[in-house]
């Protein structure tokens, strides 16, 4: 027997947080089967996108949003260090090709500062060479992918990262 029950539409902020899947399943054996998700409030982590590229942002997002990860975006060096002024990721996604800053120098500037270094970073970018891979190692980055990004290789590297 499988029950499901989901809300019309999404609450919006004043709402009350509501329940969008509740699952009950019965086998041979009484079985229970409850998954839950108050938008937002069981979710995964909170991931830092800085990501210049729209194409880049919203394909790494939408595997990120699958994963059941909360997702910050923002395109360049001041915006991600203004976003984290205020609020502390569980992980930071960053682009190499930036304006103004390489990511390369973002996340060496990441890793140095008191506040942020121990927040795991991933670089995803379109420079795949060997040496691009050893020099974001070398600055601190806990893991580098390349573009395009792969699902199952992104969300096994989320595992790996956030445990």
């Amino acid at each position: 027997m499988l029950f499901l029950l989901s809300p019309e539409a999404e609450p919006n902020h004043s709402q009350e947080a509501r329940f969008t899947t509740f699952v009950f399943s019965w086998g041979y054996r009484p079985k229970f089967d409850f998954a839950l998700d108050f938008w937002g409030f069981f979710r995964m982590g909170t991931v830092l996108v800085v990501e210049d590229g729209q194409t880049d942002r919203e394909r790494i997002n939408r595997f990120l949003k699958k994963a059941g990860h909360t997702v910050a975006n923002v395109g360049s060096r001041d915006e991600a260090f203004t976003y984290l002024s205020g609020k502390k990721p569980d992980l930071i996604v960053l682009d190499v090709i930036l304006p103004g800053q390489s990511g390369f120098e973002i996340c060496r500037e990441l890793k140095g500062s008191e506040t942020t270094k121990a927040i795991p970073v991933m670089i995803c970018s379109s420079k795949g060479t060997d040496v691009d891979k050893t020099w974001g190692n070398m600055l601190g980055a806990d893991a580098y992918l390349t573009k395009p990004v792969d699902e199952s290789e992104l969300t096994t590297t989320l595992k790996k990262l956030l445990g």
